[in-house]
């Protein structure tokens, strides 16, 4: 097997697009409910390369029908989940953003949401972040006006036929209100909330959006992000507020700005694992689509050895034999497999010599003869003597 030092430049790149990919999908399987199903493919992967290196062919005949079947059913269970990844890969392919609330916009929703937890008004204010939020909402009324805390107020008011649904916050205006959202099964996690905290957490589950809520009965603030909702202050409230903009959508042009280079602090330990079975995989399945060479020695064998003759000398006993081809194919080549036959079944008393072609050379149809050394094998028969 190749070693590390060997890796041609195209190799690097190789390695390096893996890494990348591996380090999205690793990212992605931590934030959402299919770790567990992904680690256990893992292991049965592993399983297959240990089976597949060792010879196993059974084994790795099964396995292949498994990943297969596990293929379909895993799109089937985690279709949102992939839905949603191939969704952020196309955002930061294209480079779309969404448009982010200005510092007043967001003074006046931590206001008017403090003002609604003291006075009991029951609000559910939703601030996209990057992933498409359109196949999640249902019903509402599209308003597209300049948020205000006039506005929000009006919305939320007991006496509203939409006081119950969600307002959607796109920039510096009001996009819809009196929208349905998704309800997240977690009963645990939504706790002594109501319809509104499961529709946050449920929001929050499917994508990256920030959900605030005010529950009516106790005059609380949540917030939920990333599948989690939780109980929030004040200020908490103004603190997330301001970090979520920039985490979601950050400036164009600041230095070092660039998305990947400022996801490294936060994701580097994936990133090292990423890489780590990126070149694990190239060590163990690249090597194996390049030829090798390998050579060893074969002894002559005869076969059809006329009637009353007998082999007085070969000279010499042994060829050597190069063959080529994958490298685990080549690795399992040994004298059970390769040998080197010679018919004497035209062959007259005396000595002559013998012409070793590669076509005598009987070996894995994988493989193929490169050199045969030497090609002309000294050859004496004779007739024994007969015992007196």
């Amino acid at each position: 097997m190749r070693v590390l030092w060997e890796l041609r430049l195209t190799d690097v790149f190789d390695v390096t697009i893996v890494t990348l990919l591996l380090w999205t999908l690793i990212a992605w399987v931590r934030q959402t409910r299919a770790r567990f199903a992904v680690a256990g493919l893992g292991i049965v992967f592993g399983l297959y390369l240990v089976a597949d290196q060792m010879g196993l062919q059974l084994t790795v005949w099964l396995l292949r029908g498994f990943f297969a079947a596990a293929a379909l059913v895993l799109v089937v269970i985690f279709q949102d989940e992939l839905r949603r990844l191939f969704e952020r890969i196309a955002i930061a392919g294209l480079g779309r953003r969404r448009p982010r609330p200005g510092p007043d916009v967001l003074t006046q929703v931590a206001d008017s949401l403090e003002r609604f937890a003291q006075q009991r008004t029951g609000a559910l204010v939703v601030i996209p972040g990057r992933d498409p939020l359109e196949r999640y909402l249902e019903g509402g009324v599209h308003l597209r006006g300049y948020m205000s805390p006039t506005l929000l107020e009006s919305l939320f008011d007991v006496n509203s036929s939409g006081h119950d649904g969600a307002v959607v916050l796109e920039g510096n205006q009001i996009s819809r209100f009196a929208v349905h959202l998704p309800l997240s099964d977690d009963i645990d996690a939504v706790g002594r909330g109501g319809t509104r905290h499961a529709a946050a957490l449920g929001l929050a589950e499917r994508t990256d959006a920030l959900c605030l809520v005010v529950s009516e009965e106790r005059g609380v603030l949540s917030a939920a992000r990333d599948g989690v909702i939780r109980e929030i202050d004040g200020a908490e409230l103004r603190s997330l507020l301001g970090r979520y903009i920039r985490d979601s959508n950050p400036p164009r042009h600041r230095a070092g700005s660039l998305p990947w280079m400022r996801a490294v602090p936060a994701r580097w330990p994936e990133g090292v694992l990423a890489g780590a079975l990126a070149i694990a995989l190239w060590a163990a399945l690249v090597p194996e689509q390049n030829d090798v060479h390998l050579a060893f020695s074969v002894p002559v064998q005869f076969v059809n050895l006329p009637r009353g003759l007998d082999v007085a000398s070969v000279d010499p006993p042994e060829v050597r034999i190069t063959l080529s081809g994958p490298h685990r194919e080549v690795t399992r080549a040994n004298s059970a497999n390769v040998r080197v036959e010679v018919d004497f079944e035209t062959m007259r008393e005396g000595q002559q010599l013998i012409e070793i072609s590669s076509q005598q050379v009987e070996h894995p149809d994988s493989l193929r003869v490169v050199t045969v050394v030497p090609e002309l094998v000294r050859v004496r028969l004779h007739t024994p003597k007969e015992p007196s």
